[in-house]
């Protein structure tokens, strides 16, 4: 698990293992900062891209049943609770997370758009130029870091602004000089880099919030 504050990108807290020290496990590792299969929490990337391609909120993604012909044979995904529902809003196909709509979206934005988005937004994992990726990047099928994943969650909290981690706050001599503080070398965040429009990071911030929108899926 990683808390960050996304104002400053102070590493609030940060779990990389069950117990580092602990030589029973095979070997000592972080797993917040190797590369893992994120899951559904990427799927807000590709819906924050088509937002900035100028999709709207209110535009319909088909959830129906779909196949598409890869180089590995014949793509048929099904949602998590192998139904269908249907034409879904953006807003509810992202707060069910039902995974058809998301990969139909990521179709029309593109899986590139979607990893310069997400290079933009601190996930600097995934290779722009690459191309291993398919539709299922939407669903979690690229690697990334759980660090870079609390990163690009922190843009959205600050609202399309990215603020990069930063995992020490100050470092000391022996003699108690300041070599380093937090305070002298961060970014402030009104001078962050914009990695997407306001607008599109509060909608998306909207979409993920909405207790009565995810209700069908989560209750």
């Amino acid at each position: 698990g990683v808390v960050q504050e996304p104002q400053t990108g102070q590493v609030l807290a940060m779990v990389g293992s069950k117990d580092y020290w602990d030589d029973s496990i095979d070997v000592r590792v972080n797993v917040a900062v190797r590369l893992r299969q994120p899951g559904s929490s990427i799927k807000p990337i590709t819906f924050v891209t088509a937002l900035e391609q100028g999709i709207p909120p209110s535009a319909f993604l088909w959830d129906v049943p779909m196949e598409r012909l890869t180089p590995i044979g014949l793509y048929t995904p099904q949602n998590y609770d192998e139904t269908f529902h249907g034409p879904v809003r953006l807003r509810e196909a992202l707060a069910n997370s039902y995974n058809i709509p998301a990969l139909k979206l990521l179709e029309r934005v593109g899986v590139t758009n979607m990893i310069e988005t997400a290079n933009r937004m601190g996930i600097a994992s995934l290779d722009p130029a690459s191309d291993r990726y398919g539709l299922s990047l939407t669903l979690g099928g690229g690697e990334v870091t759980l660090l870079e994943m609390a990163t690009a969650f922190s843009t959205f909290a600050n609202g399309g602004l990215v603020v990069q981690p930063h995992p020490i706050l100050a470092i000391r001599s022996s003699s108690g000089d300041r070599l380093y503080t937090l305070e002298e070398e961060k970014a402030a965040l009104d001078a962050a880099p914009r990695a997407v429009s306001a607008e599109s990071a509060y909608i998306v911030s909207s979409f993920l919030s909405d207790n009565a929108a995810r209700t069908p899926a989560f209750g």
